[in-house]
């Protein structure tokens, strides 16, 4: 989830649990800045990406936004809290006093991470299992407005003892919100499982990713191990969209794509390509200096084989992030080699030149 949305959801979640006004109870106005910024702390770790490409794929969404690590950032941000504010402590506004918001803020981030297709280590840095529930687009404008509502709600009751309720009852709508994309995830995998049956694929695993602009434009993915199969669907349209014209909008194009299940087109991407792209789509992926790839990609397929001169390079893609209407497709990564000599990893970026990753 974007940062902005994450740092609005800690404001939210401040204002809903503020206390009442006392001597020994932080400023309102310094609750919902702290209540942001503790939402948006877990994203400090985009710093790492200065450090190679492969360090934003591996540490990215990592110790910064672990359940394990919790408790660790809340008392390091509670303690410098104390330090800025040293004058409070006299008030009874000692690092525990910090510590619940900050807490809320991180956790907040951490679940509007996991709902999300990247993936996020919540065990870090005891494991680096991705948790990935794939429920919410990544920029999701209903869901930052429900928080922007609520935020603008309390603001115009700030004056009422029931200030509170509209952040309440905002994040109620938020979660309900949430509950609502589950469903629609649900009825996405169920068209799926149709597929399958009428095909007949055997050992086929069927998921459903969320797609931009509506809550029921979706991409169902089966995987059959070799090959995947994918649809882009809209669960509430009745007809296809019409043609869109030269000035189309950029949500029109984002949107475009999604037709209604009775419509819907099942595309094929090959994991590693025809028999003739095989041998050389094997040697690549199963390649050790590639196994960060095959840990990252949650749905691989082959890209293209370049075969140049002097040099050969294998670059595959991951259909997680597969959105029409973007320009660039991110996160393409393979390997090259010269004639003799051994395979270097590169990743491929949108106009088409390569970055080393090591």
């Amino acid at each position: 989830m974007d940062t902005l949305t994450h740092a609005l959801s800690g404001a939210l979640l401040a204002r809903a649990t503020a206390p009442a006004p006392g001597p020994a109870v932080i400023p309102l106005r310094r609750r919902i800045a702290l209540g942001a910024m503790a939402a948006a702390f877990p994203d400090i770790d985009v710093v790492v990406s200065l450090g190679s490409p492969l360090s934003y794929l591996h540490h990215h969404r990592g110790v910064t936004h672990s359940l394990v690590m919790l408790a660790v950032w809340t008392a390091l941000l509670a303690w410098l809290c104390t330090r800025v504010w040293r004058n409070d402590a006299n008030k009874g506004l000692g690092w525990r006093a910090y510590a619940g918001i900050i807490a809320w803020g991180i956790g907040a981030h951490i679940a509007g991470d996991w709902i999300t297709s990247f993936g996020t280590m919540v065990f870090a840095p005891l494991s680096d299992w991705r948790a990935a529930l794939s429920i919410t687009f990544i920029i999701d404008l209903w869901f930052s407005g429900i928080i922007l509502a609520g935020l603008l709600a309390s603001w115009l009751w700030r004056k009422s003892r029931h200030a509170r309720w509209p952040a309440i009852t905002s994040l109620a709508v938020l979660c309900g919100y949430v509950v609502f994309q589950f469903v629609q995830q649900q009825r996405a995998i169920e068209f799926g499982e149709q597929f399958v049956r009428q095909a007949g694929l055997r050992d086929a695993r069927v998921s459903a990713l969320p797609r931009p602009v509506s809550p029921f434009n979706w991409m169902v993915v089966v995987d059959t191990y070799s090959q995947f199969h994918y649809s882009l669907i809209s669960l509430n349209a009745k007809e296809a969209p019409a043609p869109l014209p030269p000035d189309a909008g950029f949500f029109a194009k984002l949107g475009a794509p999604y037709l209604p299940l009775s419509q819907a087109k099942w595309q094929r991407a090959d994991r590693l390509g025809n028999d003739n792209e095989l041998p050389l789509a094997r040697e690549v992926m199963l390649h050790p200096k590639f196994e960060f790839f095959r840990w990252f990609a949650a749905y691989p397929v082959l890209y293209r084989i370049d075969q140049g001169n002097p040099s050969t390079c294998v670059w595959f893609q991951d259909l997680r992030f597969f959105t029409p209407g973007r320009a660039a497709w991110p996160f393409r990564y393979g390997m090259c080699r010269e004639s003799g000599a051994e395979w270097r990893a590169f990743e491929l970026l949108s106009d088409n030149t390569t970055l080393p990753v090591y």
